[in-house]
């Protein structure tokens, strides 16, 4: 679980169904350096274009369009570099059409349908087994064969579709957890905690002590759904989750009602007026340590790398969300999303081989141009093998370590879920009622809900 302007043609909001600023992608090598490149990087992408293996879809020349849910800044700049390297190590141009992270997701599915460009940034899991379904996609097994051995066979079945075929390339992924400042607690000689109740009671020694126990911020509608995610998992389990967000369960069961029980505990030490507050405005109170902790994906450190002083990055940790005395707490679940790149199958500017489009994915299938990513938006970690981990810090070490020690992944309720049900007019909206009194009695919320999981058209 979010610009540069081009003379490129955009397609009309009427064709996409989002209305779309436009981002140039052309970089000159000096700024290509600036980005986190260095000339042995930039001699080592010239080399490795240079040998493929066999059935290689690499091409060179001609150009390839791109769009990108990477808005934020650290993000956009992280992707410029990608394509900027690509484009010296093949002599393909590289159109880049940014999005809005949120406006990017919810209008999807229309943008699919309209005049998308030749690959795209996405999502594992349902979301991209969704669009494949509907022939909005395109298989790109080939690619695949070419890049496969970067990869761990969990990585391999994120990308696998329904039918058995492959649909994406896996860049990059980050653990969900709750996120703290180590100086606060250390100031305050307060101590990790490890259940439930060790977490109400730290939340309320917080605030005590003047902080806001935990920063929210949940404009966009998604955040919230991270913990409804953990709570569930914890509270019920891997098996119910995964079939309760596909269908197979009910909305109405006790289960989720204890879900929302449990949730209600917290509530009251959530940030003041978060239901108008964006993440990144919930992430700097902990920034600026006005609240203690945060339960969100790793890439709240980009707030912190951007204050531009180390210590701040420096001082943030994280712990595992805590036990809740059930017997899935063995399990230690927890949502760590895996980005993906995927290829349209609509575009209208693909080359009828569609060459120059494989090989940007295929670019994009080293671990080496995963780093330029993960150089300039540290919380998103390069998914391929071969990626060198020497520049990681001890905070990404602990990010990797966490996702190995979990026995159960999630993809995130908005990934795992169909999109039109975890959208603004669904998940979303029934996230938003709890909330906003989450002492009611949920019955009737959750009757909406399942009323709204059944009136849905049945997916392709």
């Amino acid at each position: 679980m979010r610009d540069t302007p081009t003379s490129r043609r955009s397609p009309s909001p009427s064709e996409v169904g989002i209305p779309v600023p436009i981002l140039g992608s052309s970089l000159s090598r000096r700024e290509l350096l600036k980005l986190g490149g260095s000339a042995a990087a930039a001699a080592a992408f010239l080399a490795a274009c240079g040998t493929t293996n066999s059935g290689s879809t690499s091409a060179s020349g001609g150009t390839v369009s791109v769009g990108s849910n990477h808005s934020d800044p650290a993000e956009l700049k992280g992707i410029q570099a990608i394509n900027a390297a690509f484009t010296k190590a093949t002599g393909t141009k590289v159109k880049l059409n940014t999005v809005d992270h949120n406006t990017f997701q919810d209008q999807i599915s229309s943008y699919l349908q309209g005049t998308p460009q030749d690959v795209f940034s996405w999502f594992s899991g349902h979301r991209m087994r969704f669009f494949a379904n509907q022939g909005l996609a395109t298989a790109v097994d080939d690619v695949w064969n070419n890049v496969k051995d970067h990869y761990t066979s969990a990585f391999a079945t994120a990308v696998t579709g329904d039918d058995g075929k492959i649909y994406g390339v896996p860049v990059d992924y980050y653990p969900w957890a709750v996120f703290y400042r180590k100086s606060v607690l250390q100031q305050h000689n307060w101590t990790v905690p490890t259940n439930w109740d060790d977490f109400k009671s730290l939340s309320s020694k917080m605030k005590a002590a003047g902080l806001t126990p935990i920063a929210m911020g949940d404009k966009d509608g998604w955040p919230a759904q991270g913990t409804f995610d953990i709570l569930n998992l914890r509270l019920n389990g891997y098996d119910f989750h995964i079939r309760l967000v596909t269908g197979k369960e009910k909305w109405t069961d006790s289960k989720v009602t204890n879900v929302f029980k449990k949730w209600a505990e917290i509530v009251p030490y959530y940030t003041s007026g978060f239901a108008g507050l964006t993440w990144q405005q919930a992430a700097d109170t902990l920034v600026r340590k006005q609240s203690g902790m945060k339960m969100f994906g790793l890439f709240i450190s980009q707030e912190f790398s951007a204050t531009n002083d180390p210590a701040d990055l420096n001082d943030l940790d994280f712990f595992a969300f805590p036990d809740m005395g059930t017997q899935y707490d063995g399990e230690k679940a927890l949502d760590a999303p895996i980005d993906i790149v995927m290829m349209s199958a609509k575009s209208r500017t693909l080359n009828a081989d569609k060459a120059q489009a494989k090989s940007w994915m295929q670019f994009y299938g080293r671990g080496s141009t995963q780093l330029l990513m993960f150089q300039n938006a540290a919380g998103f970690i390069p998914t391929a093998k071969d990626v060198d981990t020497s520049s990681y810090s001890a905070l990404q070490k602990k990010a990797a370590q966490i996702v190995g020690q979990a026995q159960k992944i999630t993809q995130f309720f908005d990934r795992d879920s169909r999109p039109d049900f975890a959208g603004a007019n669904g998940m979303q909206s029934f996230l938003h009622k709890f909330l906003a009194n989450p002492t009611a009695n949920t019955s009737g919320l959750q009757k909406d809900m399942q009323s709204f999981w059944d009136s849905l058209p049945p997916e392709a």
